[in-house]
């Protein structure tokens, strides 16, 4: 299981560098990550770009980790079928980890909301709607994104501990320690990856969401 639990992070980390955004930009002869935030991600695109691109780039980067968790799920759902969540979840962390940190780009990629968004739908759709309602709840009184992503990811890292508690993921009860523990690396990922964000909303400086009229 362990040499699992790594193949399956590193299959997810080699679907996260697929660089959505650059290949983007680069058809449309705009080099995103010299442009806003120089973030390879959606919210960059949809500032510089507006908000068709905002829309494939966020599918695109959500895709990375739907199909590597999709795959690992139909490698191992007969071998490990009380742990393929848990495997899920590393391919799912893997491709967080490519798309943020592509070794091929200096390790500077994007932040890996679309990605988690990814890995919550193919995860357990049922977390989906708090989720979602953590995000708009969040950023249309605000204008506020980096808000709303990591009340995305915080909605996820509850709702896992509670889905866990109460006997409704499909998971062996010894491995919901190790998702727990998972989850809430990617949500302290995710803040780290805001650090500057969180800072300049601290301190009433941070950017209110304004797309490209594109």
């Amino acid at each position: 299981m362990v040499v699992f639990r790594i193949i399956s992070a590193l299959l997810g980390y080699l679907f996260g560098l697929f660089p959505t955004g650059v290949l983007y930009g680069n058809a449309h002869h705009v080099d995103i990550r010299s442009k806003g935030s120089g973030n390879t991600g959606t919210t960059n695109s949809l500032r510089v770009l507006g908000w068709k691109a905002g829309v494939i780039v966020f599918l695109g980067d959500c895709l990375k980790a739907v199909a590597a968790m999709v795959i690992i799920w139909f490698v191992a759902k007969d071998r490990y079928p009380d742990t393929v969540k848990l495997l899920e979840l590393y391919a799912g962390f893997g491709a967080v980890l490519g798309h943020n940190f592509p070794f091929y780009m200096k390790f500077k990629g994007g932040k890996g909301i679309a990605s988690s968004v990814g890995i919550i739908f193919t995860f357990d759709w049922r977390m989906v709607p708090i989720c979602a309602i953590l995000f708009f709840a969040s950023v249309v009184p605000t204008g506020f994104m980096s808000l709303g992503s990591l009340g995305i990811l915080s909605g996820f890292f509850v709702q896992t501990i509670v889905f866990g508690q109460m006997g409704w993921l499909k998971i062996a009860t010894q491995c919901l320690p190790e998702v727990y523990v998972l989850t809430g690396i990617l949500t302290a990922l995710a803040f780290w990856q805001h650090r500057t964000n969180i800072k300049r909303l601290a301190t009433g400086t941070e950017n209110k969401f304004r797309p490209a009229k594109k």
